[in-house]
This record gives C-alpha cells, sequence and structure tokens, in this order.
C-alpha cells in the first residue's frame, strides 16, 4: 500500500457548529472557513453541505458522495454516464452539434468568445452528452447535461440533441433517460432558446403515445426552462436527495413575494411530499433504480432487436 493510502482525513479542532441555511440544511459558519486551509487541488475536496475534507481519491470510490453527510456533490456528464451504464456500452452521436450565435449576443463578453471559452474548459461542444448504451444489458437512449457548460444552459444545440436522444427511443422502441443538470434554457440565444422547450415536449407526448417510457433524473441543480419542459414530464421522474429543483431561485422568489420560503423549498424532498416527483433515489441506487423502471414500464419496448 503506497504512503497516500495510508492518509488520514484531515480534521480541525474546536469548530464551531453548523448553523441552518435558507434551505434548511447545515453550512459552515464563516469562521470556520477560514480555519480551514486552502486545499492542493487533485488532492484533497471538500464538502459543500458539512465542510468535511476528503481525499478525491474516496471521493470517487464513493461515487462523489460525502462520506460524512451523504451529501451529494456534482458529477460531470462523463462520470454520470459511466455510473449509469454497463461498462464501455455507451455510444455516443451528435458530438458535432454546437450553437452558433445567431443574436450575435453582446453583454460583459460577447457569446461567441463564450462558447468558445466554454469548449475549451469542457473540451465538448456543447453542454449536452447523447448517446445509446445498455443497461444490465438492457438498450435505451441517454442524455446527460454538462453544467460546468455555462451552467448547463439549454440553447439550439442542446434541444436538438435532446430531441435526438427522445427520437432515437421513439425510432428503436426502447426507453429514454434524460439526466438534468441545468440553469435553464440559454438567454443568450432569446426566443430560440425558448423554443426547445416546446420541441423537446411534443416528441415526449409522442413516446408515450407510442407507451415507450421516458425517465427523467433531476440533479442539483434543475431549474428555468429545462425544469419547466420535458425534466418535469417523465414517466418516472426521479431526483437525487437535496437536489435544487425549480423554476425561479429562491432568492428571487423571496424578493418577489416579500415572504421567507418553507424549510428547504424547492429541494427534492420538499418536491416529494408535494408530489411534483416520484421518488428520490440515491446516486449509488441510481442505476438499479432505472433498470427497475424498464422492467415495469418497459412492455413495448424492443429490448432483444
Amino acid at each position: 500500500m503506497s504512503w497516500f493510502d495510508d492518509l488520514k482525513t484531515p480534521r480541525f479542532k474546536g469548530n464551531p457548529p453548523l448553523s441552518p441555511a435558507a434551505d434548511g440544511f447545515p453550512k459552515p459558519k464563516p469562521d470556520l472557513r477560514e480555519k480551514v486551509a486552502k486545499i492542493p487541488e487533485g488532492l484533497w475536496g471538500k464538502c459543500p453541505s458539512c465542510g468535511e475534507i476528503i481525499q478525491t481519491k474516496q471521493l470517487q470510490e464513493n461515487s462523489s458522495v460525502c462520506t460524512e453527510c451523504d451529501h451529494h456533490l456534482r458529477i460531470s456528464a462523463v462520470e454520470r454516464i459511466a455510473l449509469l451504464t454497463d461498462e464501455n456500452s455507451f455510444v455516443p452521436y451528435g458530438e458535432d452539434f454546437k450553437s452558433n450565435d445567431p443574436l450575435k449576443f453582446d453583454d460583459q463578453k460577447p457569446y461567441a468568445d463564450r462558447l468558445k471559452q466554454a469548449m475549451k474548459n469542457c473540451q465538448m461542444n456543447d453542454a449536452f452528452l447523447s448517446g445509446k448504451a445498455t443497461l444490465e444489458g438492457l438498450p435505451f437512449h441517454l442524455g446527460v447535461f454538462e453544467f460546468k457548460f455555462m451552467g448547463g444552459s439549454m440553447g439550439t444545440a442542446v434541444g436538438e440533441k435532446i430531441t435526438l436522444v427522445l427520437e432515437g427511443a421513439l425510432k428503436d422502441k426502447v426507453p429514454a433517460v434524460v439526466v438534468s443538470a441545468s440553469g435553464g434554457a440559454r438567454m443568450q440565444e432569446g426566443i430560440l432558446s425558448l423554443m426547445q422547450m416546446a420541441k423537446t415536449s411534443a416528441v415526449i407526448q409522442r413516446l408515450r403515445d407510442e407507451g415507450i417510457p421516458y425517465i427523467s433524473v433531476l440533479t442539483d441543480p434543475t431549474t428555468g426552462g429545462v425544469a419547466a419542459s420535458f425534466a418535469m414530464l417523465g414517466d418516472v421522474i426521479m431526483a437525487e436527495p437535496r437536489a435544487l429543483i425549480g423554476f425561479a431561485g429562491p432568492r428571487v422568489i423571496e424578493q418577489t413575494i416579500r415572504q421567507k420560503l418553507p424549510e428547504g423549498f424547492q429541494r427534492s424532498e420538499f418536491l416529494l411530499k408535494h408530489g411534483f416527483i416520484d421518488r428520490i433515489v440515491h446516486r449509488k441506487e441510481m442505476k438499479q433504480e432505472i433498470y427497475q423502471c424498464f422492467i415495469r414500464l418497459g412492455k413495448r419496448c424492443h429490448f432483444n432487436e
């Protein structure tokens, strides 16, 4: 065993108690954050919920779920695909799709420059990966958002790739799964981005007419036009624990209605209690839960073709 494997997670003496945040989940007080030394990138990770310092290797082995408080950290689209598919079964399509700049949008920085920077940072052409894969040997079409690409915002390219996933499932008569992690429609593309809400919703209705299962998985965060369209139209809607889900953000709502929001508002647990989602599923159990949905809902699917 190497010396690195023997390292123990550092702990800090005299940590003050955690104070409740607006959403009901504890957050470290400012003086606790000041006590936490700067962490070398790639060696340690810090839980944004409880402030625990954890080895990056340990986090990866635990599917990026905090070993202390069970907080689900955000993960990349590639990591998500690896968790939800059989090994080496994912075959991507639509990789060349990319948004252009139809409105020549320019605020503090030209939209074209933002796209180039995001492409460079994420090594992908837009905020969504689409493809066909198998899960426990059963074929299905899968689409996953990459939140690091401009907040997982949905422009024309993302909308078209979501449509590819749904239409692919319709054509092959196999289930469709979309994993959302998005700030909503991409404002730099104006009405063209909002049109993707209607386009994707229309295909979902065609899937429903044919009895082809569409499973929507909501992760932190799922908001805006994504939450207001295909993300909330699944035959089964699953969510990871404590994920932020809603249309407008809590602060915007509070400022608009000038009222204090209920504890845990817009978190998965709140939505489950009020009937907006079907179930909350731990990240480690998500693959098996989706598989069970395939078995129960896939009566009209052609799994053996």
